[in-house]
């Protein structure tokens, strides 16, 4: 049979048949075993990688065509390829189908997933989309929390506000739908938070705000990294696009910088084609991210894959720390106030118990983070803050988040220096803040260097 044009769109067509069958074989899988699989089996091991048992790393900038006619099927988008690592690349593939499948296993939602260089960019590229020039919709805004991560901040409050001259309206205490609503309004391109945010674990009510996004004909893109799916979904909630920094726990190990975006079908918005709602991943990967190339390296996909597939057993056992960990300094005389959705004091504690499950368990827990202020002489002061950070001997002082081993880092001097004094109130971090995030180590070791490090305070 002469393979022209017609036979590679024809054999295109058999290859996007069969990945839709090992997706939804996938589905009816539970979590641990996604995140060993994937769509990776023997069938693929067998044809492509020389039967490979573990997903082969495709070092490689260009894929070859046997002739003409699949380089001109596989470049205009009519069958299968990935062509150039920029656009796309066998290695993130099978990160991404893994990532589409751990936010939405278990149910009819269909997903697709892009990986990006970095969290930052993955959050860029889930944003640039709605912000474009449309004359029926003049003076566009944005609604975010204001609790976000500070390089969130910056993008939105600088990029986009400072020298865009874009609208941002943030939201002070997400946990208040009133806020939401008085807000949100026809020019609004889409509604943007955090679940729980960096550092000060606010949460917001994921299903209300995302009705009240599509009341208004737009998406609800939240931003989970402090999460990850092992304990919220956001896109099984009512969100459109979830946004991970997969640099932090889905990547635990500490090896990479990544970022995910995962959307489902036929996301809610006022902007756009037909063709970006039906699919916004793929219509991303295939245009604005092809131009503008902020693309993973293959050997960081590789890295995080492999860490996905401990992710739950991680989430569960650094949960268990962080509770541990935020009790104890909930009741040490030198804090003044623990953040941790675990805790009864939290004053979301409900709103987490609706929303922070481990999967397939049905156990209530709250991730690896938490944030303490530590009791300082007077409110902008950082002196004790200081030498009690300082002291740290095992946990690791840096801006690090989300490891199997146990950091810390004071945000104001740190992930939130940038925004000044201003934009820090605006997200409740205080000069005293010291984010932790628990590792895997044994809880006793953490709360002894805590101990230990709180002692030197007069």
């Amino acid at each position: 049979m002469e393979k022209d044009l017609a036979y590679w769109i024809e054999r295109g067509k058999e290859m996007s048949a069969n990945r839709q069958a090992r997706i939804g074989k996938a589905k009816k899988w539970k979590f641990d075993t996604i995140a060993t699989h994937g769509l990776y089996d023997a069938n693929e091991a067998l044809s492509l990688n020389n039967g490979s048992i573990m997903e082969p790393v495709y070092l490689s900038p260009a894929q070859a065509y046997e002739n003409s006619a699949e380089m001109e099927a596989g470049l205009s988008y009519q069958m299968p390829n990935w062509c150039y690592s920029r656009i796309a690349n066998p290695t993130t593939y099978f990160l991404e189908e893994t990532s589409a499948l751990l936010e939405t296993y278990g149910t009819d939602i269909r997903a697709t997933c892009l990986a990006t260089a970095s969290g930052m960019s993955a959050i860029r590229t889930a944003t640039d989309p709605f912000l474009i020039y449309d004359k029926k919709f003049p003076n566009p805004n944005i609604v975010t929390s204001a609790k976000v991560y500070g390089g969130t901040f910056q993008q939105f409050q600088v990029r986009r506000h400072q020298e865009q001259g874009l609208d941002v309206r943030w939201v002070k205490e997400p946990e208040k739908m009133d806020e939401w609503q008085n807000l949100i309004n026809e020019n609004t391109r889409f509604v943007y938070g955090e679940f729980p945010s960096n550092p000060t674990v606010g949460i917001f009510d994921i299903s209300k705000v995302a009705e009240l996004a599509h009341n208004f004909g737009i998406p609800l893109i939240v931003d989970a990294t402090c999460a990850s799916p092992a304990l919220t979904r956001p896109l099984t909630l009512g969100a459109d696009i979830v946004v991970q920094s997969a640099s932090k726990v889905m990547g635990g190990s500490g090896t990479s910088i990544i970022g995910l975006l995962t959307s489902k079908a036929n996301i809610i918005s006022k902007i756009g084609s037909e063709e970006m709602k039906q699919d916004f991943c793929t219509w991303t990967k295939l245009w604005p991210f092809r131009d503008n190339g902020p693309a993973v390296n293959p050997m960081a996909a590789f890295m995080t894959l492999n860490d996905l597939r401990t992710l739950r057993m991680r989430i569960e056992k650094m949960s268990h720390n962080t509770m541990l960990v935020a009790k104890y300094l909930e009741n040490h005389p030198k804090i003044d106030r623990v953040h941790y959705p675990g805790l009864k004091s939290y004053k979301a504690h409900d709103l987490a118990n609706k929303y922070m499950e481990l999967a397939d368990n049905g156990k209530n827990m709250y991730g690896y983070m938490l944030a303490a202020e530590i009791k300082e002489k007077s409110s902008d002061s950082s002196e004790n803050s200081r030498k009690f950070y300082d002291a740290l001997k095992m946990t690791w002082r840096a801006t690090d988040l989300g490891r199997v081993k146990t950091v810390a880092t004071l945000n104001a001097i740190s992930t939130h220096q940038q925004q000044g004094e201003e934009g820090r109130a605006i997200a409740s971090i205080k000069p005293n803040t010291c984010r932790i995030s628990c590792g895997i180590e044994h809880a006793n070791d953490i709360i002894t260097d805590l101990e230990k490090a709180l002692e030197k305070i007069e």
